[in-house]
């Protein structure tokens, strides 16, 4: 199975678990989207979710709290997580307002490691 499929299926099994997900991106460090279920700006998504990974893992680093996990942004409109799948994927949930966040970083991170290891045995470049 080529890679977008199994990080698309991998996004279609967040949702389920979570149903106020309303989508994900999985981007390349570089900003490159690898995969998405987002109804729009896709590209502007995966670039900034790539310069703000770069940012939490420099902060992360410079403030001496380890290795970086995850980011949270919340807003009024809902709550956008962020975490490192392996070196070289940044995967980025959307959900929306009152979702469940202990859930959600629960199933992102176990999403993010799935991803990490689905990348470590596939090419990125399918």
């Amino acid at each position: 199975m080529e890679l977008r499929e199994q990080v698309r299926r991998e996004m279609a099994l967040l949702r389920e678990r979570i149903p106020d997900v309303d989508g994900s991106i999985a981007s390349s460090v570089d900003g490159l989207t690898i995969a998405s279920d987002l109804n729009d700006e896709t590209e502007q998504t995966g670039a900034l979710s790539s310069a703000l990974l770069a940012l939490s893992r420099r902060m992360t680093g410079m403030t001496g709290k380890g290795a970086f996990e995850e980011t949270l942004i919340s807003g009024t409109n809902g709550h956008a997580a962020l975490y490192a799948a392996g070196p070289t994927i940044v995967f980025t949930v959307l959900a929306r307002p009152g979702t469940n966040l202990g859930l959600l970083r629960l199933e992102g991170r176990k999403t993010a490691a799935r991803l990490a290891a689905i990348t470590s045995r596939t090419s990125i470049s399918q």
